[in-house]
């Protein structure tokens, strides 16, 4: 069973940083494609970031290109999102979640980002 726990969110003003964890446990984090994914009020989910099983190639929306920068540590199996110039429109719950991420089963429960001054 995908078990994937979320945390590092918070209240960051504009133009603030974070740096948001994903613990893995139950399935084989190392050959695992793993994304970043938020949804905010009202809206759809939105997809971030994707990186391979081997850390190599991440690839990142055109919201997330330039500021956001997903890595992962295979020993700890822990997936990570580091969010720079954060904006108020960044707000919303973000998710980590396997390839299989539109399925509830393959994310995490979320972590809230609140940009605000």
């Amino acid at each position: 069973e995908v078990q994937l726990l979320e945390s590092g969110g918070g209240l960051v003003r504009p133009g603030g940083s974070l740096k948001l964890n994903c613990v893995a446990s139950g399935f084989t984090f190392s050959t695992s494609g793993m994304n970043w994914v938020r949804q905010a009020p009202g809206k759809a989910f939105e997809w971030l970031a994707r990186i391979d099983g081997g850390g190599r190639t991440p690839d990142y929306s055109d919201s997330a290109q330039g500021r956001f920068t997903i890595s992962r540590d295979n020993a700890k199996s822990v997936l990570y999102l580091q969010m720079n110039d954060l904006k108020p429109e960044d707000m919303a719950l973000y998710y980590c979640g396997t390839d299989y991420w539109r399925d509830p089963r393959a994310r995490g429960q979320g972590t809230q980002v609140t940009v605000s001054s």
